[in-house]
């Protein structure tokens, strides 16, 4: 699930929400956002702006 959800965001390009994420991975957004919030934890998502979120490089 981290995976796809990294993934979704490098497609992308742009930092997105995870309402986003979920339309286009196909999951629920309170999923998503659990998943984005243990990627952030893991210095693996940044945000660089409230409510968005994008893949560290």
């Amino acid at each position: 699930m981290e995976k796809k959800v990294l993934d979704a965001m490098k497609k992308a390009g742009k930092p997105v929400r995870p309402g986003d994420v979920a339309e286009m991975i196909g999951e629920e957004s309170k999923t998503v956002s659990k998943v984005i919030s243990t990627l952030k934890k893991q210095g693996k998502v940044t945000s660089p702006k409230r409510c968005y979120y994008a893949p560290s490089e």
